[in-house]
């Protein structure tokens, strides 16, 4: 039985095959700054996008989206502000999510562009 760990990997290889196959040009894994973390980092069309991939087994209890909270988003957020501050990044950002509910009878992957934002 897999750990959580590399149920996490597993949903980011799939998140980042499909991210691929729409022409993304994937920037970065698992990109950290001390105890912040982004997903995937990539770009399309002078765009940077930043990516929260969520995996579940099902959606019993709600779809992998759902589990992005507002307290995750700001952690995003706050590690992309250090991203583009440390490779001087001029382009427009957006924050997505990838959901991925992976079981033996079903592997669904939804990309939700423009997922969430950064609040003023």
């Amino acid at each position: 039985m897999p750990n959580n760990t590399q149920k996490g990997i597993s949903g980011e290889e799939i998140a980042i095959a499909h991210l691929l196959k729409s022409g993304y040009e994937i920037l970065e894994k698992n990109w950290r700054h001390k105890h912040l973390e982004i997903d995937i980092i990539a770009s399309i069309n002078n765009t940077l996008v930043v990516i929260e991939v969520k995996l579940r087994a099902n959606n019993f209890f709600g779809n992998p989206e759902d589990f992005v909270t507002k307290t995750k988003q700001k952690r995003v957020i706050k590690a992309a502000d250090f991203y583009i501050k440390e490779n001087n990044i001029n382009w427009e950002t957006r924050f997505d999510i990838v959901s991925v509910i992976q079981n033996p009878e079903e592997l669904t992957v939804e990309h939700f562009v423009g997922a969430f934002y950064p609040t003023l």
